[in-house]
């Protein structure tokens, strides 16, 4: 299933790229870097992006490689063995690298749903530690922590909503880590911690 949504992803993609480099001599980098994210990185590369939740990093590199790193040279008109390419993505368009898009839309999913604005059939799997009454007085109890549920398959079973929301939530800093806080002040917050990590 992933593979087929990475294949589809990526086809889409280099449909869409090629369309847009033919008119890249007519857009300064600033518009074709908007048109890029509105067309290509909205209707494909966000879309179902949490299907990639613990994948191998061989699916999320060939993600990197063929879509992120073709989009970047699109827009900067540099040659496919050029350095810097990685600089070019985090310092001057400001893009994620595909393993961390996911953990964003993962973390800010989570943060909905602990706030009463997600629907219920995912809110239902965010329970946090705290409200177990076996885990009421231990440490992670005031940290914010949520219970991540058991599963069985490997192969499918981390890839649930229920197993990589939790997941995600409790690998972010303490800090972040506040369900009170503003969806923007936590999506502000969390792009900041992931760009530091660049």
């Amino acid at each position: 299933m992933r593979d087929r949504h990475v294949s589809r992803v990526c086809a889409g993609c280099f449909y869409r790229l090629r369309q847009l480099r033919r008119i890249r001599q007519s857009l300064d980098s600033d518009s074709l870097a908007t048109l890029i994210y509105a067309v290509v990185f909205n209707s494909r590369m966000d879309y179902c992006n949490t299907v990639l939740a613990s994948a191998a990093r061989t699916v999320t590199d060939k993600l990197q490689r063929v879509f992120l790193n073709a989009a970047a040279r699109v827009i900067t008109g540099t040659r496919k063995f050029d350095r810097g390419l990685c600089q070019i993505l985090h310092d001057q368009l400001h893009w994620f690298d595909v393993p961390d898009r996911v953990l964003f839309k993962l973390a800010v999913t989570v943060h909905q749903c602990l706030n009463g604005r997600a629907p219920p059939y995912l809110s239902e799997h965010c329970i946090p530690v705290s409200s177990a009454d076996t885990r009421r007085y231990l440490r992670s109890a005031s940290r914010h922590l949520l219970a991540v549920q058991r599963f069985r398959l490997n192969t499918y079973g981390r890839q649930a909503f229920s197993v990589a929301g939790p997941t995600a939530w409790n690998s972010l800093p303490d800090f972040i880590r506040d369900p009170t806080s503003s969806t923007d002040c936590f999506r502000r917050l969390l792009k900041t911690y992931l760009f530091a990590r660049y």
